[in-house]
């Protein structure tokens, strides 16, 4: 991950020149970055590389065994709940595909825009035999499209861009060259509101949820 901060917005980048899975890394680098962005700025981008936001936790990791999924699953279901009730406003630009955990993160941030182009967003676990965690029922439930959530949740369907908009993972598609720029426009307009206010109005809002994620964390 790169971290800068221009004018008010943290820019958090994260390139592995692959994946962008959700490793110990990965989670580490994301919440120093959020702890640090909390401190300096107004508001925060997380990006990823041209043609992938995040293809989901680390499967390396997960493949060594329940003990070692466990812990990642876990520590992945903290950095969600850190993410979706951020004090300020948290906006994620997908920059190709984001597949489950990548999914999720995106239905962790406030405002999402995505790249258009050949890409697919969405939740393939039941596909690989996985049950969601909590904090995945909880997100797709307060994210997603009820008239999507079979099959985004149940049926493991991945979607192109433009549906993903209609389906709850995104709300904004532009040109992959323009994600950046649209994520930074975004997040410079939602710093001018009152940061307090806005973080209030995030926990109530999502104060049902946030307590199931929260409960569920080890």
């Amino acid at each position: 991950m790169t971290y800068s901060l221009e004018n008010s917005i943290a820019i958090l980048r994260f390139d592995d020149g692959k994946a962008n899975a959700v490793s110990h890394a990965f989670i580490d680098q994301m919440m120093d970055g959020l702890d640090k962005a909390e401190q300096e700025a107004g508001a925060v981008v997380v990006l990823g590389r041209e043609g992938m936001f995040s293809a989901g936790f680390d499967l390396k990791e997960i493949q060594k065994g329940p003990e070692a999924a466990a812990s990642l699953v876990g520590r992945g279901a903290a950095m969600m709940h850190r993410m979706f009730s951020y004090p300020m406003p948290l906006v994620a630009g997908s920059t190709g595909h984001a597949i489950a955990a990548g999914a999720f993160m995106l239905l962790a941030s406030d405002t999402r825009v995505g790249a258009s182009g050949d890409f697919r967003i969405g939740l393939n676990e039941t596909a690989i035999s996985m049950v969601l965690p909590v904090f995945g029922f909880e997100l797709a439930r307060t994210r997603l499209s009820k008239r999507h959530q079979t099959a985004a949740v149940i049926q493991a369907q991945l979607f192109p861009p433009e549906e993903a908009r209609d389906a709850g993972f995104l709300d904004h598609v532009v040109d992959a060259d323009k994600v950046e720029a649209t994520c930074i426009e975004a997040a410079t307009t939602l710093a001018e509101l009152p940061t307090q206010v806005y973080g209030a109005q995030k926990r109530k809002l999502r104060e049902n949820p946030l307590a199931r994620m929260a409960a569920d964390l080890n």
